[in-house]
């Protein structure tokens, strides 16, 4: 879906867009319930899985209509999203509840809450209904103001970003971010077009960032490293990202399962050396030695999904050891 600026405040139901490697999730977390069932001593009370980023709801949709068994608490910092989210799960009754938090609120509301997940997943990065709709200001297929808050209660955006940091601030942005290897280069040229008209909307940035770096070469515009880096920083993304693997550790069982996908090495490369970290310490069982990747065939049919990779563990408690 693409509304023009200034349309429907709310998706419609033509915004739902597959879930990203819904089959590998169905498969993971059917097996460990599965498991679960097989155990000696079952949990008394419902099993709930937490989506940290419900988004359109696709992965927990497809989790609930597949595994009857399940609860789901689907989190977002999105309320526009979160009121789609609420109507297009209604039908789900008490199976499913919806909270609106940032990853870095998350444990404080499952303690409030007094909700005990034995399950999280994560789907990182924005939601195909943030990228899809101009006036969120997330992409370049279509102007739009410079905005990229996923969480309209924070206060700076992408144009603020663009139009107060300093030449080397931004470089590091463009640098660290978004992986950008010209990164001095597009900040020299944002600087110097701010001088006479402050940063305001996504196509004009487009277009200067590709005059920067001087076209167009390949497949990627050469403006995707910026946006993501804009994208990031707006969201404090890395923090957040930070938040939602301690919060997994913190609160998941013995044998409790947390699933993340990434869609890029700097959310990729945090993920795996979080798990890696956690199994050395004896605190993470890792189920995906390498990521989990998509069949062709899903790659082809959305190409959103061609970079997405899927880490597992088990979160593993050890008697009178690390925790």
């Amino acid at each position: 879906m693409t509304r023009a600026e200034g349309g429907s405040a709310t998706p419609d139901a033509a915004a739902v867009h597959t879930p990203v490697l819904a089959q590998p999730v169905l498969r993971l977390v059917g097996e460990w319930l599965a498991a679960a069932r097989r155990q000696a001593s079952p949990r008394r009370g419902p099993v709930w899985l937490v989506d940290g980023t419900l988004g359109s709801a696709g992965h927990t949709s497809a989790l609930l209509d597949a595994l009857p068994e399940l609860h789901v608490l689907g989190i977002d910092q999105d309320e526009e999203i979160l009121a789609f989210a609420r109507a297009r799960l209604a039908r789900h009754g008490e199976r499913v509840r919806i909270e609106r938090a940032r990853h870095s609120e998350l444990a404080m509301l499952l303690a409030r809450i007094e909700l005990e997940p034995c399950l999280f997943l994560y789907d990182l990065g924005a939601s195909s209904l943030q990228f899809d709709r101009p006036v969120r200001g997330f992409s370049f297929q279509a102007d739009g103001p410079l905005d990229m808050r996923m969480d309209a209660r924070r206060e700076r955006t992408a144009a603020d970003v663009l139009n107060d940091s300093s030449e080397a601030e931004l470089a590091r942005i463009f640098r660290d971010e978004g992986e950008e290897p010209q990164a001095e280069r597009v900040a020299r040229a944002v600087v110097a077009a701010r001088r006479n008209t402050p940063h305001a909307r996504t196509l004009p940035l487009a277009d200067l960032v590709e005059h920067a770096l001087g076209g167009r070469r390949g497949r990627l515009h050469p403006a995707t490293r910026v946006f993501q880096a804009l994208r990031r920083i707006v969201n404090d993304e890395a923090g957040e990202l930070s938040a939602a693997l301690a919060c997994a550790e913190r609160c998941l069982p013995d044998g409790g399962l947390l699933l993340v996908i990434s869609f890029h090495s700097l959310e990729d490369g945090a993920v795996k050396r979080f798990l890696s970290a956690g199994e050395a310490a004896q605190r993470w069982q890792v189920l995906t030695k390498k990521p989990l990747e998509p069949e062709h065939a899903e790659a082809r049919a959305n190409p959103r999904a061609r970079s997405a990779k899927l880490r597992a563990a088990l979160r593993r408690r050890v008697e009178g050891g690390p925790r």
